[in-house]
């Protein structure tokens, strides 16, 4: 009988008193914190958290402790949802289309009129908040009548605030015990770049943007412990030091992202969406000699403290490294520096535009976006094809220089390949067409400007920061510095991807693009006291179910830098759809207002 129970069956008593007597505990680490800079010089840079760890509270009721029901689920519904709702009816009215239509068909409205349809509003409101109160109220007055149940949740993430102001009213029955949550206490800066915490079988878990990337060097690693039980009612817990292991926190992130331009960015791309009535947009700033990421923004945008909320989980995606776009012309640069840096053109090259032409591979003739209104603009030089933007002057260029040779340069740009930022779902781009073993004439002629191709914002901004860079293109990065738990820092190397054109050709593109701003389309995006070289592009946006285009929807963007002989910035602006004609008047506007208070922001002196 002993041999049976201490050997033949050891294992399994052994495992029996262990579960009576044994306690293994999982220590959770701290999860890493990612901090924003805000100061001119980046090296003594003072740093806020963008993402951060804070505890908030969970509340629960014990249905039989609970004294008043029926006052405590009011009680409840006064602290915990009555703002919330009431903001959301407001937010709700705004947009009803009764009001609007009341407010559209008379535009002159006398005070008595006015005053008539806010006090309609007003009871409107009331009427809703009552109803949707009543059901939030029911809702916690039938969790108390579950007499037999230990414990019911009644809401989780309640701040310190409103915490102090539901225990000032004493409820019996209702509790709380802390919990730990992500925080993102700057709302303007974007879910985007940060992504969000949500939970799987195993815990947190970082989703999408730095959290997604960085998960593990953020996440830390657990700790155990494990302890044994005393025996009796007392069940004192005797921990064994030899069977300890601590949890390790996760290392913190800080960010090349300057928080004042960040914000500003954010803000004027919010603004301009709203203005020209756009379906959404981005705004990439980088330093062009490092391809540190200075700010990064895109509408519409959501907040990661509630990413559970949103309506459309595509939204978690990045626009400005995960839409890829047909640019348009902004593309001519790219062709133009092939032709510089090829030698079979210059600044001054002449060149007759017919306004369309043949080539071959297509029945009809390739038109300039102005032929219909302008036609021909006749014998012209390389800085009015810019200044003009004419296709058939990008399609002349590409010719020169070779259709192999041209798809060359598009991928020494970086095109058609990740940019390798540190950021979750960065998405592929297309250029098919110039990866033939033979590249058919039309689709050269159509990619030279921006048209059968495909690009991420982020992959355009680093192709003209090369151009900014004389000529190196570099890989962009977005996390200066990670200090791990026990204070040692790494920090990030800035990293040149390959020369990309000839020092010589990268100053004779900028110097044309300084005319595209002083006299061509994008006078708008000039910054008075400044030479500022850039490009506007109106680009056709392809219908992905039908095949061609969709009608009446374009993209609006415009890239350039500033200042053009040591230029600080290279930047980006993009519209998507907005109900204006021309990027001219859209793009190009946005970038001057965010170009303006960058250099103001970081005294550069004046040029001219």
């Amino acid at each position: 009988k002993m041999i049976n129970l201490q050997i033949i069956k050891y294992d399994l008593y052994t495992a029996l008193a262990s579960d009576q007597h044994s306690l293994v505990n999982k220590l959770e680490p701290e999860r890493g914190r990612i901090f924003i800079q805000d100061d001119q010089n980046p090296d003594s840079a003072e740093l806020y958290p963008l993402a951060t760890n804070k505890d908030f509270a969970l509340i629960y009721a014990i249905p039989s402790e609970v004294e008043r029901p029926k006052v405590t689920a009011e009680t409840l519904f006064e602290v915990l949802d009555r703002t919330r709702i009431e903001t959301e009816v407001e937010e709700m009215l705004e947009d009803d289309e009764y009001f609007q239509k009341l407010l559209d068909e008379n535009v002159e409205l006398n005070p008595d009129e006015k005053e008539q349809i806010e006090e309609f509003k007003k009871v409107k409101k009331e009427l809703e908040v009552e109803e949707r109160s009543k059901e939030i109220i029911d809702k916690y007055f039938n969790k108390y009548i579950k007499i037999a149940d230990p414990y019911e949740p009644i809401a989780k993430k309640i701040d310190e605030e409103m915490l102090a102001e539901l225990l000032t009213y004493e409820l019996a029955g209702i509790h709380y015990i802390k919990e730990k949550y992500r925080y993102y206490p700057e709302d303007a800066t974007g879910g985007h770049i940060l992504g969000f915490v949500g939970f799987n079988g195993d815990g947190q878990v970082g989703q999408y943007g730095l959290e997604g990337f960085f998960n593990e060097e953020l996440s830390g690693v657990p700790g155990s412990i494990v302890a044994e039980k005393g025996g009796g009612d007392s069940g004192v817990v005797i921990i064994n030091d030899q069977e300890y292991t601590p949890a390790r926190n996760g290392s913190d992130l800080v960010l090349t992202l300057n928080r004042s331009i960040q914000y500003t960015a954010c803000q004027k791309l919010h603004e301009a969406v709203e203005q020209y009535g756009a379906e959404g947009g981005s705004v990439i700033i980088m330093e062009p000699q490092t391809g540190s990421i200075i700010a990064m923004c895109s509408e519409p945008d959501y907040d990661p403290n509630n990413y559970n909320q949103v309506e459309d989980v595509n939204i978690y995606n990045n626009p400005a490294i995960f839409d890829a776009y047909e640019p348009g012309s902004i593309f001519k640069v790219m062709t133009m520096a092939a032709g510089l840096d090829k030698g079979v053109i210059s600044p001054n090259t002449l060149f007759h535009d017919p306004g369309q032409v043949m080539v071959e591979g297509w029945p009809k003739p390739i038109k300039n976006s102005d032929f219909e209104t302008h036609g021909p603009h006749g014998t012209v030089t390389m800085i009015t094809v810019l200044e003009e933007s004419p296709n058939t002057g990008s399609i002349f260029v590409q010719q020169k220089a070779g259709a192999e040779q041209f798809a060359d340069y598009v991928k020494k740009f970086g095109f058609g390949e990740k940019t390798g930022i540190e950021l979750e779902t960065e998405g592929l781009t297309n250029i098919v067409n110039l990866e033939r073993n033979v590249i058919r004439p039309v689709e050269a002629a159509t990619a030279s400007f921006g048209q059968g191709i495909s690009v991420t914002p982020l992959q355009i901004t680093a192709a003209f920061g090369a151009i900014a860079n004389g000529g190196i293109l570099m890989q962009p990065y977005v996390v200066k510095e990670i200090i791990a738990p026990d204070g040692n820092r790494y920090t990030t190397v800035p990293k040149q991807i390959r020369r990309v054109i000839s020092e010589k050709a990268s100053y004779l593109l900028s110097g044309m693009m300084v005319k595209v701003v002083d006299g061509g389309h994008a006078k708008l995006a000039g910054v008075k006291g400044y030479y500022v070289g850039g490009k506007t592009g109106t680009a056709q946006i392809a219908d992905s179910e039908k095949g061609g285009y969709l009608e009446g929807k374009t993209m609006h963007s415009f890239v350039g830098f500033a200042p053009i002989d040591e230029p600080k910035f290279v930047m980006l602006v993009k519209l998507d759809a907005p109900e204006v004609d021309y990027s001219a008047s859209s793009a190009a506007p946005l970038f001057g207002q965010i170009a303006d208070f960058i250099l103001n922001y970081l005294k550069e002196p004046k040029e001219r």
